[in-house]
């Protein structure tokens, strides 16, 4: 494949602190790169840098002469007063095409991207809408390299599904995009290669090839041997300082060295420490212990608003333990079911009981409860400068550093943060109320991969109830265990797993001459086997063969630790011994592993 891009040693900075340096890359024909870090890396920078939007301090960012770019911005805004179709038309104006020949490709293009009005206008669109009208308006240029920066956010899973289905068509095979996105289960669909933009790597990148769920194993690898150097450095210190303490001259040659040496080896350990310092958000969700088997029923739950049905004959049933996911469109009800369950709206049929004394946590996609004039250290501690979290005391700045905020941030207006900080600010807020019941709509927005992974671990701890509106399909794949779909016409129906509703979904959306077969499936569903998920089953599958190589491992591991040329030297017998128990520890984890899968798969069965 040519190249279509090639960056070279580029590196940008804000006021002191790099958000990259020298990084060096090039992107081919058909490469499907996902871009991934930590919130605050520099993602949207660099792609803003790759798109010509900004310089580098240094280094160059060359294109291939010809090459058509598009750009998809995280917050897209279009020409005010104009339609769909004019805005797809003004992104033709320098493509050499006559007017007619521009019009119809942008209807061409507003059709495949479920358009079905031109003439409409964006101001009235939703989030979602309007981001599928920047993906339109960069497709209509038939670009050879995208850029496009969280093109999920505000999509409902209908969107993102459309959006998989679009970037990974054999049409779009020679298209080449780098995508920035948290979203794990999309990363794993639509990305052959992964770049990770995190100062945990030496040089603040790490570059793989293949899926997501490979890049994390790899991932996990390189950071294991980094950990391993650290031993090693933190070793070789010790006994440089021991070396040094006993006082040795310096006049010679040899001792010159070895002291600079020594200093060198600090250096080394110091900065590997350093990276290998992860910061991430500290997220403990606080129970009431409560053990009422009955917290909240719906029995035949309905609602209407102006005539129309939203939702008729729910049924839910929270218990401790319980952690229900609410699936559908966007306008299928479920902010109404969840204002339901509240208690903010009553039903029109049916009822909603609630055990004495609930207690509800509810966190709010849109944020309302925080006043983006309000300082943070006042979000934060509402009534002074502690908050009580599990019973005990604890003073604001330590309760700010548990989500990852600085001391001098706290006098920061709210508003001034960015959306990942805001985000952390609400779950904070949630944090320190102690509930039966936990609701939580879109949690995810602005959140980046490493706290996703420590709010999924906290949700799955919490002992109460859980109810879960969310489109990052990996967290609700994992927290879920009761699906309720809605389907937008008041209908709601319980399903097996995410899996089985995104079957349906595009079963419903099959064309005409495909649904006789569509709704034999469907009849058949409710009987058939429930599988593993996605990620779970390719995890399975590659389970043995991942076992006979830990254990080639643990057997070479083995040979060392033996070897007699060895013995002598206590520093390494002692290394070649840790890599023996690491290895014995990893060939453990996967038969324990393997057991699991085995045991979910029988029970599934």
């Amino acid at each position: 494949m040519a190249l279509v891009l090639g960056a070279q040693s580029i590196a940008k900075a804000y006021s002191a602190a790099p958000l990259f340096e020298r990084l060096s890359f090039g992107i081919h024909d058909g490469d499907r790169i996902g871009l991934v870090g930590p919130n605050g890396c520099g993602k949207s920078t660099l792609l803003r840098v790759l798109a010509g939007l900004e310089e580098p301090d240094s280094g160059s960012v060359s294109l291939r002469r010809m090459t058509r770019l598009a750009w998809v911005a995280q917050h897209p805004s279009f020409a005010p007063g104009k339609t769909v179709a004019e805005v797809l038309e003004a992104a033709l104006e320098d493509s050499g095409l006559d007017p007619t020949a521009r019009s119809a490709r942008a209807r061409a293009t507003l059709g495949r991207c479920g358009f079905q009005d031109p003439d409409a206008r964006p101001e009235h669109f939703s989030g979602g809408w309007q981001k599928r009208l920047a993906i339109a308006e960069a497709l209509v240029t038939e670009p050879d390299l995208m850029l496009l920066d969280e093109p999920t956010n505000h999509l409902d899973l209908d969107g993102i599904l459309w959006l998989e289905d679009l970037l990974s068509a054999p049409a779009s095979s020679t298209v080449a995009f780098v995508v920035v996105s948290h979203d794990r289960w999309f990363l794993e669909h639509v990305a052959t290669r992964m770049f990770d933009l995190d100062p945990v790597h030496d040089g603040g990148f790490f570059e793989t090839r293949g899926r997501y769920s490979e890049f994390l194993e790899r991932k996990d690898i390189a950071l294991r041997e980094q950990t391993r150097w650290q031993e090693t450095l933190s070793n070789q210190a010790r006994r440089e300082v021991e070396w040094l303490r006993r006082g040795p001259k310096a006049r010679s040659t040899k001792a010159r060295a070895r002291i600079e040496e020594a200093g060198r080896i600090q250096q080394d350990l110091a900065d590997v420490s350093a990276r290998l310092d992860r910061r991430v958000a500290s997220i403990e969700m606080t129970s009431s212990q409560r053990r009422t088997q009955r917290l909240l029923e719906c029995e035949s739950a309905g609602k209407d608003f102006a005539g129309r049905t939203i939702l008729a004959g729910v049924d839910v049933l929270l218990s401790p333990g319980v952690r229900v996911g609410l699936l559908g469109p966007n306008g299928s009800g479920k902010s109404t079911l969840i204002r339901m369950m509240t208690g903010e709206l009553a039903p029109d049929r049916g009822r909603v009981l609630r055990a004495d004394d609930l207690r509800i946590a509810l966190l709010d996609q849109h944020r309302a409860s925080l006043d983006p004039s309000q300082t943070l250290g006042r979000a934060l501690a509402s009534d002074g400068d502690q908050v009580i979290f599990a019973g005990r005391p604890m003073h604001v700045v330590a309760w700010a550093k548990r989500f990852l905020f600085r001391p001098e941030q706290l006098q920061m207006p709210v508003g001034k943060l960015s959306g990942g900080e805001q985000a952390r600010v609400s779950l904070a807020r949630l944090m320190l109320t102690p509930a039966d019941l936990l609701i939580l709509d879109e949690p995810t927005n602005d959140l980046d991969i490493p706290t996703l992974e420590v709010l999924e671990e906290s949700l799955l701890e919490f002992p109460g109830a859980v109810v879960l509106v969310t489109h990052d399909r990996y967290l609700f794949e994992r927290v879920a265990t009761t699906v309720i779909g809605l389907d937008g016409k008041g209908g709601a129906q319980a399903y097996a797993d995410y899996s089985q509703w995104e079957s349906e979904r595009r079963a419903a959306a099959a064309p005409v001459a495909d649904e006789a077969p569509a709704r034999e499936e469907r009849v058949a569903q409710p009987s058939r086997t429930k599988k593993l998920g996605y990620l779970e089953q390719r995890e399975w599958d590659e389970m043995e063969a991942r076992i006979l190589a830990a254990e080639e491992h643990l057997e070479a591991a083995s040979r060392r630790a033996h070897d007699p040329a060895a013995q002598s030297d206590a520093g390494e017998v002692a290394v070649r011994y840790r890599e023996l128990d690491q290895a014995q520890a990893e060939v453990t984890r996967l038969y324990d592993r393997w057991a699991e899968l085995e045991e979910k798969r029988h029970a599934l069965s």
